[in-house]
């Protein structure tokens, strides 16, 4: 084909070649965007065309594949990206690519100014104000376009300009097939767009999923269906695995598959995936990014967005697309649409509910994914939304389940709860075996009332986050008053003590005392004890309204390093405190009774994590056992 002599020099309008010396001189921060747009561009039209014969209307060539070809000249720098879409006339090419709607234009330039300080938010906004085909000029010298329109009588036209001033139209005489041929004169600096494997690598990145295929010389590229946009019936499980190892180069399958399709309060289709391991402990997984692959009909938009998925759901694994949002939005819109915060909420939910039928339907699947996702998890707490839903998916250890059971639900606590009980109880330690041997369980065990162990942290905040499960308020045994688990019968033996004679039983006042005198204002009271059972002593919060391990993270949260002041309370029937009313009594001034003391105070701080420094109740131990044996040797 030749052209015709006769061509028509256009300039473009101030506010244009304004635009094009900022895509052309300053945006040089991700310029692979430009095929990006332009096989968006070409999809459209193969859309459009494809709508329009759909309703009948008679278009040229009509059969033609429907398809994007790429074509590179890597000794020439030259590539082409051609169509066989709808096309346009002389006309619309003067339309569409000489001007630009005013309002588009000025809205993108003040966006470029607005985030002048970040490069990437000017490459971020092209194609968000009808630009985005100005953005080839990011890499080329000299762009010509040549295009038919679908209409059978229509003639062909050509469009060239080098991006500065003007640009020329003009007829195309022979045979031009219907479509739109952009062939592109690379600068200098960008020639490695003219290496075929350049250009496979950043459609597999961008494009991969456009629904019309894509032939880089020939080879198509966008292997790999849009399996999202497919009827999930329609999708074998194969299918599903191996899209899945495609997107996330995991060798394993997944543990759950989530494939909807949703039309209201927002239409978008999206395909998750819940792998079967975890990222790792909590300070390695921060390091790494979360987030669901975003795109915009079938072209992606923004991987690992955060907005569509929330941490504690970062597991999850998979791509969005929705038909509801403007191609490439900038970083800062995406943090503010209000159509990702509909998306995500419904995400949310299929998440949620996902997992609650995985519990149901395989408790062995659900014990190894809470096992592996557990922690993350439990950052939903906070998600009050979705609490209900939360509250079914916790697993914690509990002190009625084998060392090596596993985990147990809120909802087997309930089942297995005694009659009357209207509380769930829970004690926070470090460790199962720590927890055994805390004294404040010594009442549970005998009252045979479950209590459930929390590990870490968090667990509290959970606890508080949920309130009350199935009408049963979720309750800190620390803090559990005595009044209401006299309903309950013991069922473990008490230790045996003498009954105490009236000499002693009107000493013990005093003997308090005495033990609140020695110890001064690091308790606030000294009294006996109603939960205690086998340990001497142990230390309870004062105000009754928070737990030990709760007071540790406010005070590390707030730098607070000293030992909070507690009641301490004494076991009336152990042995040592029986001894040690024997000792008040008979000397109230004994070294040894000070001693005495001392170690109780050291021992229930150390049961409850505040015993900084060892150094001194070890030495005080040590004089202790040189007294007790001694008497051994007498």
């Amino acid at each position: 084909m030749t052209a015709t002599p006769k061509g028509e020099t256009h300039e473009f309008r101030a506010e244009i070649r304004k635009l094009l010396d900022i895509i052309t001189h300053s945006i040089y921060t991700n310029r692979e965007i430009f095929l990006r747009e332009l096989v968006s561009n070409a999809s459209d039209a193969l859309d459009k065309l494809r709508f329009e014969t759909s309703r009948g209307t008679a278009v040229a060539d009509p059969d033609t594949p429907l398809e994007i070809r790429i074509t590179t000249d890597k000794d020439g720098g030259r590539l082409t990206v051609a169509d066989t879409g709808c096309g346009m006339s002389r006309e619309e090419l003067v339309d569409h690519l000489g001007t630009i709607a005013k309002s588009g234009t000025e809205a993108f330039m003040k966006s470029v100014a607005d985030n002048a300080e970040n490069k990437d938010a000017a490459s971020n906004l092209i194609g968000r104000f009808g630009v985005g085909f100005y953005s080839v000029f990011m890499v080329a010298d000299k762009v010509t376009v040549t295009s038919r329109s679908l209409h059978a009588d229509a003639a062909p036209a050509r469009w060239i300009s080098d991006g500065s001033g003007n640009f020329t139209i003009e007829d195309v005489e022979g045979e031009v097939p219907r479509g739109t041929s952009i062939d592109i004169t690379l600068k200098a600096d960008t020639k490695e767009y003219a290496d075929p494997e350049r250009l496979k690598a950043v459609l597999r990145t961008h494009s991969n999923f456009i629904s019309f295929p894509i032939l880089v010389d020939g080879e198509k590229t966008n292997t790999i269906p849009a399996l999202w946009r497919e009827s999930k019936f329609s999708v074998t499980p194969e299918q599903y695995k191996e899209f899945y190892q495609f997107l996330t180069y995991d060798t394993d399958e997944p543990l759950a598959t989530i494939h909807v399709s949703v039309d209201a309060p927002v239409q978008f289709t999206a395909l998750l995936f819940i792998p079967k391991k975890g990222l790792g402990p909590m300070a390695f997984r921060e390091a790494l990014h979360h987030g669901l692959d975003l795109y915009v009909r079938r072209v992606l938009i923004s991987k690992e967005t955060k907005e569509l998925i929330p941490e504690y759901l970062g597991f999850v694994r998979g791509v969005v697309d929705t038909e509801d949002l403007p191609l490439n939005l900038s970083r800062e819109t995406l943090q503010e649409n209000i159509v990702l915060r509909k998306i995500q909420s419904v995400l949310v939910k299929q998440v949620l509910d996902k997992l609650k039928n995985l519990a149901k339907e395989n408790p062995d699947a659900y014990a190894e994914f809470f096992k592996e996702h557990g922690q993350a998890l439990k950052l939903g707490y906070g998600d009050y939304a979705n609490r209900e839903a939360f509250a079914d998916l916790m697993r914690f250890d509990s002190s009625a389940i084998d060392p090596d059971a596993g985990f147990t639900s809120l909802a087997a606590y309930v089942e297995r709860a005694k009659e009357g009980q209207k509380s769930i109880y829970y004690l926070s330690g470090p460790s199962r075996a720590a927890l055994d041997l805390n004294p404040h369980l010594e009442i549970f065990r005998s009252k045979g009332l479950e209590v459930l162990y929390l590990h870490e942290p968090v667990d509290e905040f959970i606890m508080d986050t949920i309130g009350t499960y199935k009408e049963l308020q979720l309750k800190s045994a620390e803090l559990a008053d005595a009044s209401e688990l006299d309903a309950f019968e013991g069922t473990a033996p008490k230790p045996e003590a003498p009954e105490l004679s009236k000499d002693d039983e009107a000493a013990f006042d005093d003997f308090l005392k005495k033990t609140k005198e020695l110890l001064g204002d690091r308790v606030t009271e000294v009294r006996l004890s109603t939960r205690l059972t086998q340990s001497p002593s142990c230390l309870v919060s004062p105000d009754d309204h928070m737990t030990s391990s709760m007071q540790k993270i406010m005070r590390l949260v707030s730098k607070d390093t000293s030992i909070p002041k507690k009641a301490l309370e004494l076991n009336r029937d152990h042995p040592l405190i029986r001894n040690l009313l024997s000792i008040y009594r008979r000397d109230a001034a004994d070294p040894f009774l000070g001693r005495a003391v001392e170690q109780l105070y050291d021992s229930a701080l150390l049961l409850d994590g505040y015993l900084a420094d060892p150094h001194q109740m070890v030495a005080r131990i040590n004089e202790l056992l040189s007294d007790a044996s001694a008497l051994h040797v007498k």
